[in-house]
């Protein structure tokens, strides 16, 4: 039987469509791989929001070109469809799939390799938590992001067949699923007849036997108090909030194409933070942003030290070609990094006093990885827990007494 792997790089998306693929691969009588090493087939979605994200997936692409020479590659995803010459004619590359033919992935790739017998009974699980496609694209147009050229515009998947897609989860065993979308606060705008994300967590908290739904990220501009009321009131709803506020500096957001307050963002969070204590509240956050000065930086760390984030999420900022923001001054590579580890560490400081503050309370869990005697969590708030003397299968649910604190997370046993 013919064997495939999928190395998913970047967003939540792209590994939303991985998980979508993997099932329908498995359904075509192709086996899931759990190494790239043993895969007949490599299938590559790459990512290019960032320099670094170019050189990751080039590398890969590289290395299974050097050491698995015969394996088959199929190659989509951002960077495939900004520069696809960067894979054309490498040796092993069979297929190179622009985004708009995503859809039709599979059936691609099981008429490359002929097909094969009749669909797997029992499909081996793609990830322990099953993740979901229900928006693509973005209308916004941020001065330093190539997405919106790659992905096109926004576009909603219908609401009923959302809810056809987490009810068959929900049946599988999955106790967790994540909503993923490039403009995920968009969702529905450009339906008929016009639907919401709020009014889609509504239809999805009322499917049968489904544990959660978690939100990947979400714009806070978009923000209104439907979707707060949805995100925060559902039960259903992890409380987890990751936000792409991206800087905090007025200026700075500004030349960005993304006019914001600083201001208002507190107020977002401290609205986040009344209505779910004990939520994770993160951020994306870009530094080294052309023309940001020290005392814009210096506003980014005084936020994330005194406002209720518990983590962040920090980039410095990598110039992409075809954005407006490439062309202006850059700041040095130098002081970018300089920044970037202090933000990192003050993002670290916040998170390490939000980790402790479990120690001795319980959690529920999704086991998200097993081995004898000791299994990894993830609670609805995202903190990880490793579990000792757990013998519960990765995607079922546990209850968690935390018992100290890990490297990145917790330790804890069941409760």
């Amino acid at each position: 039987m013919t064997s495939f792997f999928i190395q998913s790089f970047g967003c939540r998306v792209n590994q939303a469509e991985a998980f979508a693929w993997a099932d329908a691969l498995e359904a075509g009588g192709l086996r899931l791989a759990g190494e790239w090493e043993d895969g007949d087939l490599i299938l590559v979605n790459s990512c290019t929001l960032t320099g670094r994200a170019d050189r990751d997936v080039r590398k890969f692409v590289d290395r299974v070109v050097r050491e698995r020479p015969g394996v088959r590659l199929v190659v989509t995803g951002c960077l495939a469809e900004r520069a696809p010459a960067a894979f054309a004619g490498r040796p092993g590359v069979s297929l190179i799939v622009p985004n708009a033919e995503k859809a039709g992935l599979p059936e691609r790739v099981l008429g490359l390799i002929g097909g094969g017998p009749a669909g797997a009974v029992d499909p081996t699980p793609f990830r322990s938590r099953a993740l979901v496609k229900v928006q693509d694209g973005c209308d916004r147009r941020c001065t330093f992001c190539i997405i919106p050229s790659v992905r096109g515009r926004s576009a909603s998947v219908a609401p009923a067949e959302v809810a056809a897609t987490v009810r068959g989860l929900a049946a599988r065993g999955y106790h967790e699923v994540v909503l993923a979308g490039i403009h995920l606060s968009a969702y529905g705008r450009d339906l008929e007849p016009r639907g919401s994300l709020a009014r889609l967590l509504e239809d999805l908290a009322r499917v049968e036997n489904l544990g959660r739904l978690r939100l990947s990220s979400l714009d806070p501009r978009e923000l209104d108090s439907e979707t707060l009321e949805a995100v925060t009131a559902s039960p259903k709803v992890c409380p987890h909030y990751h936000l792409s506020l991206q800087h905090v500096s007025e200026a700075v957001l500004e030349r960005m194409g993304r006019p914001a307050s600083e201001a208002g963002y507190r107020r977002l969070l401290e609205a986040l933070r009344g209505a779910s204590p004990e939520a994770a509240i993160g951020a994306d956050l870009i530094v080294g942003f052309p023309g940001e000065s020290d005392e814009d930086f210096a506003r980014l760390v005084r936020f994330v030290e005194d406002t209720p984030l518990t983590y962040a999420h920090v980039f410095a900022y990598s110039p992409r070609q075809g954005t407006p923001a490439a062309g202006r001054p850059q700041i040095p590579d130098g002081v970018k990094k300089r920044r970037s580890d202090a933000l990192r560490t003050a993002a670290a400081e916040k998170h390490l006093r939000f980790r402790k503050s479990f120690i001795g309370r319980d959690l529920e869990t999704v086991v998200i990885r097993g081995r004898a005697g000791r299994t990894e969590g993830l609670s609805d708030n995202y903190l990880r827990v490793s579990i000792d003397g757990c013998e519960v299968a990765p995607r079922e649910a546990v209850r968690v007494r935390v018992t100290g604190l890990a490297a990145r997370g917790l330790e804890g046993r069941p409760a």
